[in-house]
């Protein structure tokens, strides 16, 4: 049994974390309650070793350069566990002093050119845009060549429209960008200034640059920020949101630099693929993307296929009545429950349970179904919980997004867990659905000929990226010494004393006037310690998926920073705006002109609210006074009602929708040349502001800094260490000091889950609550639980990359021959090919290659033909045992006469109505082709689960799915063929006369099977072959 040792905490008293009545002792193992299941993406990030001594600061190592603006988006890096990660490695030297060295030249060669940049005007300036533009599209001509000049281009523009020159470390990391590769920046280094360099650069080859973000929020952001550069410099810059129209969506993607949600591109992929008509299609070809938040993206959202889907009808009521049965079974009686894999198992009384109430004799019966009822009620009730896994919201289950915190609108759960779930919250069930499209990130993505990335944290996955994308992952040096002061974990045994000590912690620091920001993994958890902090009267904001809450997350962000200021938030990966000490004078100066103006000039909107009992909530955009470090000076708040008067007179009462009022609200607020007279009005009043309230800030921010800086609390490990990196790096910002600490109890997901057998012992072996624990059994324990979630989670990836990617095979040549139908204007030689093909099945069926010509049963062939294409009917059996000697003779004429069948019956229609044919042969095509495509993927689907069994067979299952997928494919490839041509051959258009005008037009209704309804024609029921 393990000796329980205090722990000599670094920055306070181990006092502070117990109770007066708490005395270290010994207590004989006992059985811990089972404690509750809190998130099921329990993950944990620490550092290499924890509950140790962490090495000396980062400051005492030679990082370099200084860096100014506060206002980028980043990824936080941990310094315990990549400074001794790196630290051993590289032997106490710059992690990024290699890329420095590796870039040396080009970077002397860009600083060199800056005086003569420099003194160009802005007209010249932009004039070497469309000089560079005409090299870069000359035959023989390299990127690599024009490198220097861009981008000693695009550190003046950036001076001149942002008041931002990028530093060489930023030209660094835009080089790494431009190369195809990751780069690893440190938070706080600028990487959305960075994105601007390479983009710009492959920009002007005219194909188009993708850069893609986590959210609309940071999309629009990013677009109208640092977007202003290239558009300053004559590129077009477009911007891709959740609603827009196809027309918008078209428009923006033909733009040079597009920036867009990794979510909506791949959306837009699919839905280009079900397109019916050339112009549904949205997207251009792929060319460049980089992609912002790599490891969010490519690693974390990897597991997550993108799947359109159309509604299934199912009965509803079975799933209520599974709910009922799921909530009187008991765990471990009736199922057993696996919080690794995400599984439940009946049990043998389950079983019998199930089938006496439901009154069937199997539950696996094919003709019921059941099975699937009850396990997925039964996960709906163990595995998925409230305000963890999904928030209620006007009676819709909304499901929050694990790595981001953030509520992920119109995604819904597959395979009816989502209407399991439905039923368990006793809301009104949507119907099934049915996949019509999907693609994995990992495949989507890899269709970009060049791809590169930028994150703070993706060393620790650099073997997933190498293995899986082919991307390496380069560190770029920083500019300033990180003072970030990371202290080691305290442990508890007990959820219970891990909270309290939370508590105390936040207490300790609010006294000394220390912003504080609490990490936890859930909606539950942030809510459970706002009520803890409510009763020991602190106060502070909640910043998680709630609706309530997410409206107002820029406000509550924008103060985090300030003196006392307490913040909860769940994962705060990707929130977009940085926590400035002593409060951001900028946000709160663009809070108080949008209170002012949004008001008056957005328009009510409609057709939002459902609800007729009461009407729609009146949306005002008042922000709590609170806020703001002081009351706003009459004068400026003359200037700001006369800037708003003018906009009001200028754009009308009430006459913008929210999104194009905020697009204004942005311009009017970013540092980018304008010509509109509202706008520079506008400008200038929240300049003004910004003046006043920085005496304030500044003020407070010197106090904050003499406290200490930020303090981060984390309350739980993520499933992934990036997480909490990101977490830690909200601290300790461009050369701020500050310090972070996570709060650990054994009773924690990640160590509860993954943490076996030692740590179990350990739960039982320790049964003091309050007391920190230190071992190095644990600490070994602790280890081997993060090395087996990360394994395991990478394991999940790879086989999901690997299925994938037959399917990637399989998508890519279904997709292209759609695409070859959807754009051809004349699909004459296709359907050639469909005819002489369908013809050698016919043969192949009926008589087959090997027969001798004695056993030729030439009557069934000819009915089968004829049956299969009535223009056929001058064929007999005579005529083809004296024209064909042998099978190659016979094949060659049935091609000749299937070719001839379909040209007339070509002529014939073209002759009746002139152009209906190709429209007819373009929807036949277009139809099978997605009809079966969707009853393919539900085959593979089946395939993939039936596999898994074949292990026991000493089988390998993704050989098996090889073989079987691929036998399918051939199989609906054929049938496509046979279904066109059969439907071609049969189509007879029927003119009808207008009531009203007497005049003959032709209507062809076809519906989705490729047939035609009444009006049009009259098909007989396709025959078997």
């Amino acid at each position: 049994m393990a000796l329980l040792q205090l722990e000599s905490l670094p920055t306070c008293s181990l006092s502070s974390y117990l109770p007066a009545t708490a005395t270290p002792c010994l207590f004989p193992p006992h059985r811990p309650r089972p404690p509750l299941l809190l998130h099921s993406s329990a993950h944990y990030s620490s550092s290499d070793k924890l509950l140790v001594q962490l090495p000396p600061p980062l400051q005492q190592q030679p990082f370099l350069g200084p860096l100014r603006s506060r206002r980028f988006r980043t990824l936080a890096s941990s310094s315990s566990s990549l400074g001794s990660l790196f630290g051993g490695i590289f032997k106490g030297t710059d992690a990024g002093q290699s890329t420095r060295t590796q870039y040396a030249d080009t970077l002397a060669l860009i600083n060199r050119l800056e005086p003569q940049i420099s003194s160009l005007s802005d007209s010249q300036l932009r004039e070497r845009t469309f000089l560079l533009q005409q090299r870069a599209r000359l035959p023989d001509s390299s990127l690599d060549s024009l490198l220097p000049e861009a981008f000693a281009v695009v550190r003046e523009a950036s001076k001149r429209v942002l008041g931002l020159r990028p530093f060489d470390v930023q030209l660094i990391g835009g080089m790494v960008l431009h190369k195809g590769e990751i780069a690893e920046m440190r938070t706080g280094e600028g990487k959305t200034l960075v994105a601007i360099l390479p983009a710009y650069l492959n920009a002007l080859t005219g194909k188009g640059v993708h850069v893609v973000t986590v959210n609309d929020y940071l999309a629009r952001r990013d677009c109208e920020w640092v977007g202003q550069v290239p558009r300053f410099l004559g590129l077009k810059v477009g911007l891709i949101q959740q609603n827009m129209t196809s027309e918008q969506r078209r428009e923006n993607y033909s733009c040079d630099i597009i920036y867009v949600t990794n979510s909506e591109l791949g959306f837009d992929y699919l839905r280009d693929n079900l397109a019916t008509n050339v112009d549904e299609l949205v997207l251009r070809g792929f060319s460049y993307c980089v992609i912002d938040e790599v490891d969010s993206i490519l690693i974390d959202e990897a597991r997550t296929p993108l799947i359109i889907s159309g509604p299934a009808e199912k009965p509803s009521d079975r799933y209520y009545k599974a709910a009922k049965i799921a909530a009187a079974f008991e765990r471990d009686i009736h199922y057993t429950v696996d919080e690794k894999q995400k599984t439940i198992l009946l049990t043998e009384q389950g079983y019998a349970d199930a089938e006496e109430i439901l009154d069937v004799k199997d539950l696996y019966d094919p003709r019921e179904q059941w099975a699937s009822y009850i396990l997925n009620a039964i996960k709906a009730k163990e595995l998925f919980l409230r305000d963890v896994n999904y928030i209620i919201r006007s009676k819709e289950v909304l499901i929050v997004d694990e790595f981001t915190g953030r509520v992920m609108q119109g995604r819904r759960w597959s395979d009816g867990l989502h209407q399991a779930v439905e039923a368990k919250e006793a809301l009104p069930i949507q119907n099934e659905t049915v996949t019509l499209a999907s693609i994995s990130y990992q495949n989507f993505f890899l269709q970009f000929p060049k791809l590169c990335g930028m994150t703070g944290t993706a060393a620790t996955e650099s073997t997933e990226f190498e293995s899986i994308y082919k991307l390496k992952v380069t560190i770029v040096p920083t500019n300033k010494p990180m003072i970030r002061k990371d202290e080691s974990d305290v442990v508890f045994r007990a959820a219970n004393g891990k909270w309290r000590a939370v508590v105390v912690e936040i207490s300790r620091m609010n006294k000394t006037g220390r912003p504080v920001l609490v990490g936890t993994t859930s909606v539950e958890q942030s809510d459970a310690l706002s009520e803890q902090l409510h009763e020991v009267g602190i106060p502070h904001e909640v910043l998680n998926a709630k609706p309530e809450n997410v409206e107002r997350e820029a406000e509550i962000v924008a103060q985090s920073g300030r003196l006392g200021a307490v913040t909860i938030a769940t994962n705060m990966a990707g929130r977009g705006t940085d926590i400035i000490l002593g409060g951001n004078a900028e946000f709160m100066a663009r809070l108080k002109l949008r209170e002012i103006l949004m008001p008056r000039v957005v328009k009510h909107a409609e057709g939002v609210f459902v609800s007729v009992k009461k009407p729609p909530p009146k949306k005002t955009w008042k922000v709590n006074e609170n806020l703001f470090p002081c009351t706003l000076s009459k004068a400026n708040t003359a200037l700001a009602e006369e800037a708003v008067q003018l906009a009001v007179k200028t754009w009308g009462q009430r006459s913008l929708s929210e999104l194009e009022a905020e697009e204004r609200l942005s311009y009017s607020c970013e540092k980018g040349p304008v010509e509109d007279v509202v706008i520079a009005k506008l400008r200038s009043a929240f300049l003004e502001i910004v003046k006043e309230y920085k005496v304030y800030t500044e003020e407070e921010r010197k106090k904050v800094v003499s406290a200490g800086g930020l303090h981060v609390v984390g309350t739980e490990r993520h499933e992934s260490r990036r997480i909490d990196n990101q977490l830690r790096g909200r601290t300790g910002r461009q050369g701020d000091p500050g310090s972070s600490r996570f709060f650990l109890s054994l009773e924690d997901n990640i160590f509860r889950i993954f943490g076996g057998d030692r740590i179990q012992g350990l739960m039982r072996a320790f049964r003091v609550e309050d007391l920190p624990i230190e071992s190095k059994m644990l600490t070994k324990a602790l280890d081997e639980a993060q090395r087996k979630v990360e394994n395991y989670f990478f394991d999940i990836r790879k086989q999901l990359f690997e299925y994938d990617e037959v399917l990637n095979s399989q998508r890519d040549r279904v997709y292209t021959e759609r695409r070859r139908a959807l754009e051809s204007e004349d699909l004459q030689s296709l359907l050639v090919e469909y005819a002489e093909l369908t013809m050698d099945d016919i043969l192949e069926a009926n008589i087959g290659s090997d027969a001798p010509k004695e056993s030729w049963d030439l009557e069934k062939l000819v009915a089968k033909l004829q049956q299969y294409c009535y223009l056929l009917n001058d064929l007999t059996s005579d005529s083809l045992a004296t024209k064909c000697t042998n099978y190659e003779e016979l094949r060659d004429y049935l091609r000749l006469r299937g070719t001839e069948a379909y040209l007339r019956k070509r002529a014939m229609v073209e002759e009746q109505a002139p152009g209906l044919m190709k429209e007819a042969e373009k929807f036949l095509i277009l139809s099978n082709i997605d009809r079966l495509w969707k009853e393919h993927l539900q085959a593979l689907k089946f395939v993939q689960q039936a596999v898994g069994l074949r292990g026991y067979a000493q089988r390998d299952p993704l050989i098996e799915y090889k073989l079987e997928g691929y036998n399918l494919f051939i199989e609906m490839m054929a049938q496509i063929r046979r279904n066109v041509i059969y439907s071609i051959y049969q189509f007879r258009p029927v003119l009808v006369k207008e009531q009203d005008q007497g005049e003959q037009t032709r209507a062809e209704k076809l519906d989705s099977n490729g047939k035609v309804t009444d009006n049009s024609m009259t098909n007989a029921a396709k025959p078997s072959r």
